[in-house]
């Protein structure tokens, strides 16, 4: 790759007098002459606009536009830091986050600005990129050439904010370093070239698109495509027309994909490779088989504390192994020590769920750089000298790691612990299933009850008795697997990163309009739950003291 580079800046730098083509959003094309040309106007106006003595952060409320890209690169050049700010956000948590990162300025377009209707901001500077008032502002800038000169490995670049299912988003810090680093290392493992362009249809808030996509791609010097927002019917379309070889996914984004009508061209296009997380074995080989696309399934942790690679031989299912100068471990969160490897019937089932899934953790030197101004959290990640993830694993004799989880995913029935992405992985084979998320709900005596929300193929409808006997046809389903409750949704909710909204799901539980089946104690079947059902349940839940805890 020939990159000495050690920050972002000077990898913009290097697209100045290079005139191929470099980025493409729906009709208007950019060089990527015209990309650090861009980068640099708009460095200069930020310098004007950032108070001294202030942390130098903006904030970028924007879709997937052409913007977005070229205020990442003149942040860098100005060695400035983004905060992306999540749309779905709304009101005072809206104003939280911009507030909490310390923007100064919050580049924003005419379709959000409602969002910010009413929302105290004080001595934050807002740009609506398209109007005629922000093309006057940058205009006086428009001969400023892009300087590398002033950035360092150090300054702080992203302030990318992590999901969590409770309390306030944590705003992870990634250095110009770190992200340069991350993106020759992502362009030399897929073998990204000058002439690859890759399609950006994740959000660019989240750090997916900005580290796994747009950052090899910088590195590389390919080209970029961008998608305002994620589209399963125009993604090959879309693919066609950039040319594009390379994307990112997350969360539900390929069943989406899998989940549009079947076309004879399905193979014709110029895609090579897909990476991301989430996707699961069963659908990265349909997606193979249907578009002739290779996925691979990486993993590492938001803050970059952790990162598995998967090489030639690794098992199906799994992950990969540790990447090269980590020192992960998989273990029991309660007393600090390894978990046992996992064994496996003849199927390549896990067998002891109950003992070797544990907490990921990375016991030596990692990149990790914190949060901005939270050192609770900072000490959360960092207990006892080792980099806590948050992410359930089990490891296999060879030493491959197999995700099974997030840790707040984890469900107690009756006094035994359950990962809810390895219900989730059984239930996947349920024929008429499209989309499948678990989830706890609470029991009325104590711990949780596993409810499962379903969204079937198009044409499909529940069967209650053909599911209870796929469930019993289940060898590796656990005696308190099997879901208790099951809801039956039109479209799986997501949140803006295509990520099941599990937060949601957990808040509904079985207290919806949407049409729920149960089993009973004692029962072998499922029927649906009825008001008189409800009301019962409520009474249990009020007779041991834990109404408070019903979901209403």
């Amino acid at each position: 790759m020939g990159s000495q580079a050690m920050t972002v800046a000077e990898l913009v730098r290097r697209g100045w007098g290079d005139h191929r083509p470099g980025l493409w959003c729906e009709d208007r094309t950019l060089s990527h002459h015209e990309v650090a040309a861009g980068a640099a106007a708009r460095a200069a106006l930020l310098a004007d606009l950032l108070p001294p003595g202030a942390p130098p952060h903006l904030g970028v409320l924007l879709d997937n536009t052409p913007e977005y890209p070229l205020w990442l690169s003149a942040a860098a050049l100005a060695g400035a830091a983004v905060a992306g700010v999540n749309p779905t956000r709304r009101g005072p948590e809206l104003a939280r986050d911009i507030r909490h990162t310390e923007c100064r300025v919050l580049i924003t377009e005419r379709s959000r600005l409602p969002l910010l209707d009413g929302l105290e901001l004080p001595g934050v500077r807002v740009l609506v990129t398209d109007t005629d008032a922000y093309a006057e502002l940058l205009a006086p800038y428009a001969g400023a050439e892009p300087d590398a000169g002033r950035a360092r490995p150090g300054d702080r670049l992203l302030l990318y904010f992590t999901s969590g299912s409770t309390g306030a988003p944590k705003a992870a810090i990634c250095t110009q370093g770190r992200l340069a680093a991350a993106g020759r290392s992502l362009a030399d493992h897929f073998a990204v070239g000058p002439d690859d362009v890759h399609y950006i249809c994740m959000p660019l808030f989240h750090g997916n698109a900005v580290i796994a996509d747009w950052a090899p791609a910088l590195a590389a010097g390919a080209g970029v495509a961008l998608r305002r927002r994620f589209s399963a019917s125009r993604f090959l379309d879309d693919v066609r027309a950039y040319r594009a070889t390379y994307f990112t996914y997350v969360g539900r984004a390929v069943q989406y994909l899998l989940a549009t009508p079947p076309r004879p061209d399905d193979r014709e296009h110029t895609l090579r490779i897909g990476f991301g997380t989430e996707a699961g074995a069963v659908d990265a080989a349909r997606f193979e088989e249907r578009f002739g696309v290779r996925l691979v399934e990486g993993y590492g942790s938001s803050e970059g504390g952790a990162a598995i690679q998967r090489t030639p031989g690794t098992p199906v299912g799994a992950v990969g192994r540790a990447a090269p100068g980590d020192d992960l471990a998989v273990v029991d969160p309660e007393t600090r020590t390894e978990c046992p490897p996992a064994t496996f019937d003849t199927a390549g089932r896990l067998l002891n769920g109950d003992v070797s899934i544990g907490e990921l953790v990375n016991r030596g030197p990692n990149p990790f750089e914190g949060y901005w101004r939270n050192p609770e959290a900072d000490a959360a990640r960092r207990r006892g000298g080792w980099y806590w993830t948050g992410d359930l694993f089990y490891r296999d004799a060879d030493g491959f790691l197999y995700f099974a989880g997030r840790t707040d995913d984890r469900l107690r029935v009756d006094s035994e612990n359950l990962a809810a992405a390895m219900i989730e992985n059984i239930l996947a084979r349920y024929g008429g299933a499209a989309a499948v998320a678990v989830y706890a709900v609470p029991d009325p005596v104590a711990g949780d009850q596993v409810m499962a929300a379903l969204a079937l193929h198009d044409g499909a409808s529940f069967d209650p008795l053909a599911f209870a006997e796929f469930l019993d046809s289940q060898p590796d389903l656990g005696t308190k697997m099997a879901p208790r409750f099951v809801r039956v949704v039109d479209r799986m909710p997501v949140t803006a990163t295509n990520k099941v909204h599990r937060v949601a799901l957990r808040r509904q539980g079985f207290g919806t309009a949407e049409p729920v089946w149960w089993r009973p104690p004692g029962t072998p079947g499922y029927r649906p739950l009825t008001p008189t059902d409800l009301t019962a349940l409520r009474a249990e839940f009020q007779a041991q003291g834990r109404q408070h805890l019903f979901p209403d």
